[in-house]
Order: structure tokens, then C-alpha cells, then sequence
């Protein structure tokens, strides 16, 4: 982007303003998931909760340390072994092979990988009562959405889960203020719980109903 940033004037995410954007798109799917942890579970107080984590780019790793924090028992995968050995290190995680990583008995699910990751081979395998993560287009397709609901899943949407990062550069102008994208990235928590009411009130899938919310907006 700095190399961009030579070119025109039209790029965010530069150092001199808000830097890279990972890690408040990291702090807004903690917010995704707390939230869908009140839906699932009647608290968002995760102390206690086995999460799993499916990748570790820079995303991944910020996560882990807010989740640590919370006295989660996390259970990770990558294809990066030296990736997952220092989540392990670090956090007393439990490793798990890229293979088994869908059917592990935990609370929640936190895909921070590659898209198109619940589709119809792995929806089976799922023992989760939340997803909620980063990548854009976690559900292969739409009716994934659908069939999540379906089996009492808790899917926080995708680009409302990962939207700190847009959050983060969009409020570099006139003078970027951290605490300011991070108060306005907080305020994902309750948009998912509206996305949620909207599900259940309209008997749609999360995914449709972020839709259709951000289609009225």
C-alpha cells in the first residue's frame, strides 16, 4: 500500500494512519463471537469455552491472545506446523490435524482461513453451537446458512464478523483515532444481535438476514 500511496491519493491502510487492518478485523470477529456466544449460550462470557481455530495468518494469531485472555481451552489447526506449534507454546493450546479440525466436540468454531470452508462434506461433521470468523464466504453456498440454522448453529455472517479491518481504514480521514475504530468496531457486537433477531423473527437464515439488513441501510 505504500507503494500505492506513491502513485494516488486514493489508499488506506498506511502505516502513517492506521496501519495494517488484521488486527482490528481480529478484535471485531472477538466481538462476532462474544455475540454469538449470547445468542447460543444465554452469556458472552467465554471463560471456559472450547473454541477452535482453523489458520493462523496475522488475523488467527491476534485472536488467540483475546481469546486467551478470556480462559478459553482452544483447540488449533494450520497447515503451517511451526504456526501451530507457537499458538501451542504460547497459549497451552491443544493441536489438531487440518483433517479433524470440523468434528472436535468444542463450543465454537472460528475459521480463519481459506473461504467456502462449511459446505456440504463438513456441515455433517460439526459438533460446534457457534461459527463465527474471518475469511469472506465461510458458507460455500447460501443454503449453507440455511442447513447451520437448521441444526441450532449460530452463524455470525462473514463480512459483518471481519468488517474491523474496513472499519479501521475507513475512519483514517480526516485524522485517524484508535479508540475511535476500535468504539466503532465494538459496535458490530450488537448489529450481529440484530442480524440474529432478524433470523428468528423471520425464520431466515443469518446470512440472509444480514442481507437483507444491509440492503435497508
Amino acid at each position: 500500500m505504500e507503494y500505492l500511496a506513491k502513485e494516488t491519493n486514493f489508499v488506506a491502510g498506511l502505516r502513517s494512519k492506521s496501519g495494517y487492518p488484521s488486527p482490528m478485523t481480529a478484535y471485531c470477529v472477538y466481538m462476532a463471537i462474544k455475540a454469538s456466544a449470547l445468542k447460543a449460550f444465554g452469556t458472552d462470557n467465554l471463560g471456559g469455552k472450547k473454541i477452535s481455530i482453523q489458520g493462523f495468518g496475522h488475523i488467527g494469531l491476534v485472536l488467540c491472545d483475546y481469546l486467551a485472555k478470556d480462559n478459553v481451552h482452544l483447540f488449533v489447526s494450520d497447515i503451517d506446523n511451526d504456526k501451530v506449534k507457537k499458538v501451542v507454546e504460547l497459549y497451552k493450546a491443544k493441536e489438531v490435524d487440518v483433517n479433524s479440525i470440523y468434528e472436535q466436540d468444542v463450543d465454537i468454531f472460528a475459521p480463519c482461513g481459506l473461504g467456502a470452508i462449511i459446505n456440504d462434506e463438513t456441515i455433517p461433521k460439526l459438533k460446534c453451537k457457534v461459527i463465527a470468523g474471518s475469511p469472506n464466504n465461510v458458507l460455500k453456498e447460501s443454503h449453507h446458512g440455511r442447513i447451520l440454522k437448521e441444526k441450532g448453529i449460530v452463524y455470525a455472517p462473514d463480512y459483518v464478523a471481519n468488517a474491523g479491518g474496513v472499519i479501521n481504514v475507513a475512519m483514517e480521514n480526516p485524522t485517524y483515532n484508535y479508540e475511535a475504530a476500535k468504539s466503532a468496531t465494538e459496535k458490530i457486537y450488537n448489529r450481529i444481535l440484530e442480524i440474529f433477531e432478524i433470523s428468528d423473527r423471520e425464520n431466515i437464515s443469518t446470512n440472509e438476514a444480514a442481507d437483507k439488513l444491509a440492503m435497508q441501510e
